[in-house]
């Protein structure tokens, strides 16, 4: 009794201390257990790419820890680039899909080193300074993915910005090895020098089949329009030269060139222009006297007299920028940065981006056979047009030019931009710096040159009951390359069009508008309908005029700064030079029948 009775009595007090002295141990081991299970379930079942854990970064992985990659001698060589690729037979565009934010993903290939099978590197020099601002850029923007799957536009890792630096055949061993090659579909590549001596193409000369190429020296010739991008050519010194903006108006002088080892033809052209003009043209060269390296890369000199570079070039209203052994220079760029309104002389050069910038607001381009006319055509340039262009330029080099950052970002938003079109950025909002003031004219004969709403032109027919002869104009205005729209003014108000079925099939926009009352004015009413800066007014019987000719005066009318009509005779300045076309071309019919014409502000009247 005294035994059972003493177990009973402890075993009630025993128990409770036990549950007390493990319970925190417990509750360790069941949470360390549950989370174990949820980790598993996430790891099992969360979206994720097992080839999206090697994303480009220079902050996980140096170059000298970057793997290496040996290439057989017979690994595959790709195709040289093909010279009729555009957006729609070379690039997939399926692969971008649809977004709500109308944005291309981009994804940069892991770092890796490329070494043939001695272990000679493909590459001199690595990744360059240049190369790695860039993609750095690129994977701390919008754009970047580091989800191969999920990638519209790859950029490989392997540096082909200075092609001088780079073995040829085994640089294009390495990109057919990058994993979604493809044929080079989809892919991008940077290039700023081309080709080499003697013949320095103009184009990256490493086979990449379809690939895109973001070129600094694009020609006519190698450039596939709206395929590849034109890009600068970065200049160091721009970057690393700090200049205080200068406020546009006249300086010290004139005309000034200061690019180093031009051609002899081009020099002695120059010498002569200066000694006709003397101190409104300043003639620098490289610097004889000074040792070799980044001090004198600095300094120009004109006849023993030292001057700092690229400071003195914003003591000049224009700054020549010739040709030299390749089309891009890197002058451009130092020129834009100082305000100066660059001269270019480049025969075939496809400027940077010129497929979104327009060129006339910034620049003045010259074939070079007109060298010996530069400083006529210069000197015909409103003062008040050559302020608007000197800001203009220093304003594409801030926005556009002044780091790989803006090259690479500007590149790749022209490409989002053909991508998804319908959310493209306008004329204006690549064009227009933020705060524009354009300065009052006196007379509205001599307009300042003021770029277009909208680039090419609308052609206003005005018809009454002349159906045949309307669809002939219509058909004949359609195979100019310049059209922009053509509004069909129907003047009849007792009769119907015809039915959209019977119009003439156009590759532009066609758009009938009914007028209230019978008015041969209606042609020059402002409708909303008109969105670019020039228009052709032309009448439903005017059935003799051809592309070419209409053509033509469009790009008379772009390069001219002001026309007028008087007595059935067009004038023209030109260049200052005033060209005058009579009413034998012009005008078929005596009354103005055929008018080409510059409008602002949807004022559409007789020049």
């Amino acid at each position: 009794m005294y035994t059972s009775g003493k177990y009973s009595s402890r075993g009630p007090a025993l128990i409770p201390r036990m549950k007390t002295k493990h319970r925190i141990y417990y509750i360790t081991l069941f949470s360390v257990v549950l989370l174990g299970l949820i980790a598993t379930g996430m790891f099992q079942f969360w979206p994720h790419s097992i080839e999206s854990t090697a994303d480009w970064t220079l902050d996980k992985r140096s170059v000298h820890d970057a793997p290496l990659i040996r290439l057989p001698v017979s690994s595959p060589i790709p195709e040289r680039g093909d010279l009729s690729c555009r957006m729609h037979t070379c690039f997939d565009v399926y692969r971008c899909g649809y977004n709500p934010k109308n944005r291309i993903k981009v994804y940069i290939y892991p770092l890796q080193r490329f070494v043939d099978e001695l272990g000679v590197p493909i590459s001199s020099t690595g990744l360059s300074r240049e190369y790695n601002d860039l993609l750095s850029a690129i994977s701390d923007s919008d754009f970047y993915t580091d989800d191969i799957t999920r990638a519209c536009l790859f950029i490989p890792s392997i540096d082909v910005l200075n092609q001088n630096s780079l073995r040829i055949r085994e640089t294009a061993q390495a990109l057919a090895m990058l994993p979604r090659w493809d044929k080079g579909m989809n892919h991008l590549l940077f290039n700023m020098l081309p080709g080499g001596p003697p013949d320095y193409n103009t184009a990256l000369d490493v086979p990449r089949d379809r690939a895109l190429l973001a070129g600094g020296g694009f020609s006519t010739w190698t450039y596939r329009q709206g395929y590849d991008v034109s890009i600068p050519v970065y200049s160091p010194l721009s970057a690393d030269v700090e200049q205080p903006e200068k406020q546009p108006g006249p300086r010290r002088y004139f005309i000034l060139s200061s690019q180093t080892a031009i051609h002899r033809e081009y020099r002695a052209e120059l010498e002569r222009l200066k000694e006709e003009n003397g101190e409104a043209l300043l003639l620098l060269d490289k610097c004889s006297n000074l040792s070799q390296g980044a001090a004198s890369a600095r300094k120009r000199c004109y006849k023993g007299q030292v001057y700092d570079y690229p400071q003195i070039l914003q003591e000049s209203s224009f700054c020549v920028v010739l040709r030299g052994a390749r089309l891009g220079q890197a002058a451009l760029s130092d020129v834009l940065q100082a305000g100066c309104v660059p001269v270019i002389l480049a025969d075939s050069y496809i400027l940077p981006f010129s497929e979104v910038l327009d060129w006339k607001r910034a620049s003045v381009v010259i074939p070079e056979e007109k060298l010996s006319e530069m400083y006529t055509i210069l000197k015909s340039i409103p003062h008040r047009q050559v302020e608007e262009m000197q800001r203009q330029a220093h304003w594409f080099w801030e926005a556009y030019f002044s780091s790989m950052k803006a090259i690479g970002l500007t590149t790749l938003q022209i490409i989002n931009d053909r991508i998804y079109p319908y959310a493209a950025r306008t004329y204006e909002q690549w064009n227009n710096p933020p705060v524009v003031k354009w300065s009052s004219v006196n007379s509205p004969l001599f307009l300042p040159l003021i770029p277009p709403r909208a680039p090419g032109f609308t052609a206003v027919v005005l018809t009454y009951d002349r159906v045949e002869s309307l669809f002939r104009v219509i058909t004949e205005i359609s195979k100019v390359p310049s059209l922009a729209k053509l509004l069909v003014v129907w003047n009849n108000q007792n009769k119907s069009p015809p039915e959209e079925s019977l119009w003439p099939k156009i590759g532009v926009p066609l758009k009938v508008v009914r007028t209230k009352e019978n008015k041969l004015s209606n042609r020059f009413f402002p409708y909303d309908e008109i969105e670019t800066e020039a228009v052709l007014a032309i009448d439903d019987d005017i059935i003799m005029l051809t592309s070419d000719e209409l053509q033509f005066g469009y790009e008379i009318l772009s390069y001219s700064e002001s026309c007028f009509l008087y007595e059935s005779i067009l004038f023209c300045n030109l260049f200052g030079q005033y060209l005058t076309l009579s009413c034998d071309f012009w005008l078929r019919n005596k009354g103005s029948d055929i008018v080409i014409q510059k409008s602002k502000n949807k004022t559409h009247s007789e020049l």
